[in-house]
């Protein structure tokens, strides 16, 4: 990545690290950066299934890399609560063609959203230089294998339970503080695993596995998974906890979606993940420049 003027990193948060993605580099202090999803599924909370065709999905990524996108996020699973699982088979189907497509028309970086290592490793050779595991709280280290061997980026998202079971009764003495145990737990099993540091971004799982309550505290203490000294992604995107606190549907929440973005960026956060890149790419700018004059 090349160095942006001075000005524009100024207000970003003291870290500095660099997250290394395959063939990719992201040096921080550094604007932050957005990821645009491309939801490859016929059941997404969020889309509806609008780019579940493969040519709909690579004219989204290449009207998102228009729009200003940094990464492009690829999933061919949905996660929403209580989505059904689909096999290994028809999930290579849906992702595959897309990444390789969108990989040989564009130079940027695209992320693979998946559970599955088989999946990830052939959307990494497909020209995916990311993985974004939403199911981090695994057991076995074969996605690490994945991860370690290819060089890739990991974002490693905290999650109790699985898609089918997270909003299950959601129980914590302090979901802060057990978060960000699970954080430093982590990285030193994907060390062991030979996933390095400079590899790993952190993202604290809003909506999996997190009742409302939680989310908003995990919101509020954004800033102190920053002593993690790993950059940060948030994905609040439409998401139902703040349907459930304003009484918004799906298609009238990117007003709250804005106002969690603004607020993570001014908490330290790196990475927003959102389904409506321009419009919180403008709020975030914004957010910068007032904090450029504040710090």
């Amino acid at each position: 990545m090349s160095d942006e003027p001075e000005k524009s990193r100024s207000r970003r948060s003291s870290l500095q690290t660099v997250w290394r993605a395959g063939r990719s580099e992201f040096r921080f202090p550094h604007s932050t950066l957005s990821m645009g999803v491309v939801n490859v599924t016929p059941d997404s909370f969020s889309d509806g299934g609008r780019f579940f065709d493969a040519a709909a999905a690579v004219a989204r990524g290449l009207e998102l890399v228009k729009q200003g996108a940094d990464i492009i996020d690829v999933g061919g699973e949905s996660t929403r609560p209580n989505a059904e699982p689909v096999s290994e088979a028809e999930e290579l189907g849906r992702v595959v063609p897309v990444i390789e497509q969108l990989a040989a028309e564009v130079t940027m970086t695209i992320s693979i959203d998946t559970q599955k290592p088989a999946v990830a490793r052939a959307a990494l050779k497909a020209g995916a230089s990311i993985v974004n595991d939403v199911a981090a709280n695994r057991d076995d280290d074969a996605m690490w294998s994945v991860v370690a061997e290819a060089g890739a980026g990991y974002v490693c998202m905290h999650m109790r339970g699985t898609p089918q079971t997270m909003q299950s009764n959601p129980t914590y003495d302090d979901v802060v503080a057990e978060v960000g145990d699970f954080f430093a737990g982590l990285l030193e099993r994907l060390k062991q695993a030979g996933v390095s540091a400079e590899q790993v971004v952190l993202d604290v799982g809003i909506g999996f596995g997190k009742t409302l309550e939680h989310n908003l505290q995990l919101l509020a203490g954004l800033r102190r998974f920053t002593k993690l000294k790993r950059p940060m992604l948030l994905g609040v995107s439409r998401k139902s906890f703040i349907g459930n606190l304003l009484g918004a549907k799906v298609d009238a929440r990117l007003p709250g979606s804005l106002a969690c973005s603004c607020w993570a960026v001014e908490a330290g956060v790196n990475i927003i993940r959102t389904h409506d890149l321009p419009e919180t790419l403008q709020a975030v700018r914004m957010t910068e420049a007032i904090l450029a004059r504040k710090r």
